[in-house]
């Protein structure tokens, strides 16, 4: 009985400390226009030979918060990523669904979340991610989302990287 309690009491601290990790998780911006900031980020993307890479989520999303703390906390993914996205978080939630949005890169959403989106420098959607494909255990494979990064930056849209030698 003892060890029952012990273990419960565990897994209640475990879920507690969690939740607060979650209470200071504040990526998504429920109050952003969502149309204009990647507008703002597609024109960024192209005046700097980027694509855009859009997360789409909420400060709610648990896998979110896991993603973005996997991402940044390793400088070569950082690194990858900065050198060739803009990045900017699409909130999904009942203070704001975004409807419109979401409607127009084909809902999604039906994928779960995090769910990315890869844009090119003219706004046009290349490719719709489900996480769930990069994901190991209770965070991410690193290799997975390495090569995700890799194969849809504009590099890998470069036709001189594919020419028979």
């Amino acid at each position: 009985m003892m060890k029952y309690v012990f273990l419960s009491v565990i897994l209640v601290l475990a879920a507690s400390a969690f939740s607060q990790d979650m209470k200071k998780f504040s990526l998504y911006k429920p109050e952003d226009g969502a149309e204009k900031s990647i507008a703002a980020a597609v024109k960024e993307a192209k005046q700097k030979n980027k694509h855009v890479f859009i997360q789409i989520g909420g400060n709610w999303c648990v896998w979110c918060a896991r993603f973005n703390d996997f991402i940044t906390s390793d400088s070569a993914l950082d690194s990858v990523i900065n050198q060739n996205f803009v990045v900017y978080h699409l909130n999904y939630s009942k203070e704001n669904y975004n409807k419109a949005t979401i409607e127009k890169y084909g809902f999604p959403q039906r994928f779960g979340f995090p769910v990315f989106l890869i844009l090119n420098g003219n706004g046009t959607l290349l490719h719709t991610q489900n996480s769930v494909y990069l994901e190991e255990q209770k965070s991410y494979n690193r290799k997975k989302v390495m090569d995700f990064f890799s194969d849809w930056s504009p590099k890998g849209f470069d036709p001189s990287n594919y020419k028979e030698q």
